[in-house]
């Protein structure tokens, strides 16, 4: 009896639950852990109870869940049978409150199966969150390995011995590395002479270089260098940590070093010709101020291609780019070595010579230029003709500072080609106040439309036959300030600006609405600008004035100068077509002051000549004048083409181009230019008198 008891207490105390069951599967002997375990109460278990029917039992108090009470016996049955067959088996199941439980059996020929049964769900929870934290560790694994091997850096991290932890792919690749330094624990320095060996460059020596990474690794500070190998420029940068390692980073930066150059080239170079531009132009000129100051001579040339802007309207800018990079070479050609040759925006270029023994080496360089652009360029099939204008500025007469010199060289070149172009010119004391006034005329006549300074006055032509006035030419005068600007001033810096064109539209509407009010069929003269033809519209601006001012085309006439038909283009010849099919007359102005007016009277049916007023002035005196006079009014009238005499001033002149059967004339003889209202007096005058023999003819 005492042996049972101790037998109780030793089964109630064992820290599991306990069972057994005879061999034909009955409940012989259960502790009180295996009943709280499963939830079995006191009363309902009982020696000699099947199997079948504790796990019947067991279900309905919400043991294994997951499986039927016939799967549970199915495969609970079959590990006894198995343990009896010799194997020693281990099983969990999951009871009521989601407990686990490992049950073990043993099997015993006299007792059947001894069953001990262990609640394991705190080691099962603590595994899953070892398991859990070995995945994402692996996850981290390859996250970093995908990171450290996928960055365009080269990535190295060293311990605080100095001894390698972990580098990436591109580390190995910038520096191509040897497998055996790739190795965790390889010394940095082992690293860094093998380096040195291959041939890195840091800016010092090999001593230097290693002194400087010990000094920032004790130091446990940010560093950073930029060093050569096999021709690839690599900068490092050193990071600490807080353990005494470091991590340092490596990056291939030959590209963007080159990127950077090729930026810092272009920021001073022009794209088109590789030239130096206006800023470093300006930074060589800064350079050579010291020079200057202490008496050294120095040339500025500023260089102007001529009619380049009429190649680039007509031919287009592929073209004009050519014609750039072809004036260029030449250039450079013309040069010194020595020299600095720049080209500021355009087709405008700058040459520094320094040091020049006088203004003499600038002249010839000059020269060699003009000469060297002069000479005819084939471009994509054609022959192009331009030239250069070239103004000089030499210091320090001319100016010490940078700033006085290139102003100087400017208005030089100002000068240059208002004398004709294709020429140079050197700078003189004044030319500053001639640009000073341009520059006030320009500005003027920006605001001489809105301000109502323009004003056109009429100077009328004489018809030889009719003996009365049959054409009247309107000229532009400017009133600004408190003098009248002449034309020969503002007229050529309006065509230089574009001014002309909206200045232009505005005469043509002013002198057709004036003519409108005119008595008879007098006709109104306008003077067009070759600048005007650009205008696609021209045709349609005539148009929309004669609509405007109810006045028929037959009573307008245009005066074009023969610079107009110098390129010859169909777009201008088409326009004249345009214009004389609607009716309106077409003069030709300055006739005999250019070197080919005879073949231009070929290109287009011209109405009328206007025979120079440069031809009058010794008409009386020279038979050869005579004689000029005589063919160009002979050529007109065998052309069918009317003539003016421009410049009539005395009645010698006047019976002259009478006799020699001039049309028109035009001249203070007969009248100067006059105001709008003293001309409708004239006309009207004219227009009374001639009243009486008009009804004595009528009658």
């Amino acid at each position: 009896m005492a042996e049972a008891l101790l037998l109780d207490a030793a089964l109630e105390n064992i820290p599991y639950g306990f069972c057994v069951w005879s061999p034909q599967f009955r409940l012989v002997m259960w502790n009180q852990h295996y009943s709280d375990f499963y939830g079995f109460s006191d009363e309902v278990l009982h020696r000699g109870m099947s199997l079948e029917d504790v796990v019947q039992l067991s279900a309905r108090l919400g043991n294994h869940p997951d499986m039927s009470p016939e799967e549970f016996y199915e495969t609970y049955t079959g590990e006894l049978l198995a343990n009896r067959n010799g194997a020693r088996l281990k099983s969990q199941e999951v009871v009521r409150g989601g407990r686990t439980i490992e049950t073990a059996h043993a099997y015993s020929p006299a007792l059947g199966w001894v069953v001990t049964h262990e609640d394991i769900t705190d080691e099962v929870a603590l595994t899953e969150v070892v398991q859990k934290r070995k995945l994402e560790l692996e996850r981290q694994n390859i996250r970093l390995d995908a990171a450290v091997n996928n960055i365009s850096q080269g990535l190295c991290m060293m311990d605080a011995r100095g001894r390698l932890v972990i580098c990436n792919e591109p580390y190995a690749r910038i520096y191509s590395l040897p497998e055996h330094l790739l190795r965790a624990g390889t010394q940095l320095e082992d690293i860094l002479g093998h380096l040195f060996d291959m041939g890195m460059s840091t800016g010092g020596t090999r001593d230097d270089y290693i002194a400087w990474r010990r000094d920032v690794i004790a130091r446990r500070e940010y560093g950073k260098n930029i060093h050569e190998l096999n021709n690839r420029t690599i900068m490092m940068q050193h990071h600490p940590m807080k353990d005494g390692g470091w991590v340092s980073t490596h990056e291939d930066i030959t590209e963007q070093r080159q990127n950077e150059a090729r930026i810092q080239h272009l920021a001073r170079h022009d794209a088109l010709t590789d030239l130096p531009n206006r800023i470093e132009f300006l930074d060589q000129m800064a350079k050579a101020e010291s020079g200057l100051s202490r008496g050294e001579m120095a040339a500025v040339l500023y260089i102007d291609l001529d009619h380049f802007k009429a190649v680039n309207d007509t031919l287009g800018h592929a073209v004009g780019d050519e014609v750039i990079k072809q004036a260029s070479a030449r250039l450079w050609g013309a040069t010194r070595e020595t020299d600095v040759l720049a080209r500021l925006g355009g087709d405008e270029f700058a040459l520094l010579m320094r040091p020049i023994d006088g203004p003499d080496a600038a002249a010839r360089v000059a020269d060699r230029i003009i000469q060297s652009i002069g000479q005819p360029m084939l471009i994509g099939g054609q022959m192009i003709e331009i030239g250069a204008s070239v103004g000089i500025a030499v210091g320090p007469g001319d100016g010490v500072k940078t700033d006085t010199l290139v102003k100087n060289a400017d208005l030089a070149l100002y000068k240059a080609k208002s004398e004709g172009r294709s020429t140079y010119h050197f700078f003189e004391a004044g030319m500053d106040a001639e640009l000073q006034q341009r520059r006030s005329i320009e500005a003027g006549l920006r605001l001489a439309l809105a301000r109502n300074e323009l004003r056109l006055v009429y100077q009328p032509l004489l018809g030889l036959a009719e003996n009365r006035v049959i054409c009247v030419e309107a000229l532009l005068r400017w009133d600004h300030g408190d003098r009248t600007v002449s034309p020969v001033e503002f007229i050529p810096i309006a065509e230089e600006t574009g001014l002309i064109v909206p200045i232009g539209e505005w005469v043509l509407r002013e002198a057709t609405k004036a003519a409108a009010k005119w008595p008879g069929a007098v006709r109104v003269a306008v003077n067009l600008s070759p600048i005007q033809f650009k205008n696609r519209d021209l045709v349609s601006l005539v148009q929309s004035a004669l609509t405007d001012a109810k006045l028929p085309a037959s009573r307008l006439e245009l005066e074009i100068t023969e610079s107009l038909l110098l390129a010859e283009n169909e777009t201008t010849l088409r326009a004249l077509h345009d214009l004389r099919g609607m009716g309106v007359r077409i003069s030709m102005d300055d006739f005999g002051t250019g070197y080919s007016s005879l073949s231009y009277l070929r290109s287009f049916p011209f109405d009328k000549i206007k025979i120079d007023r440069s031809f009058m002035h010794d008409l009386t005196s020279r038979k050869d004048s005579q004689a000029i006079m005589q063919a160009v009014i002979g050529l007109g009238r065998s052309l069918g083409m009317s003539t003016t005499a421009e410049g009539v001033e005395t009645e010698e002149q006047l019976a002259l181009v009478r006799a020699q059967g001039a049309t028109e004339v035009q001249g203070f003889l007969f009248s100067p230019p006059l105001p709008p209202k003293a001309l409708l007096n004239l006309l009207l005058a004219e227009a009374k008198a001639a009243a009486p023999a008009l009804q004595k003819r009528a009658g």
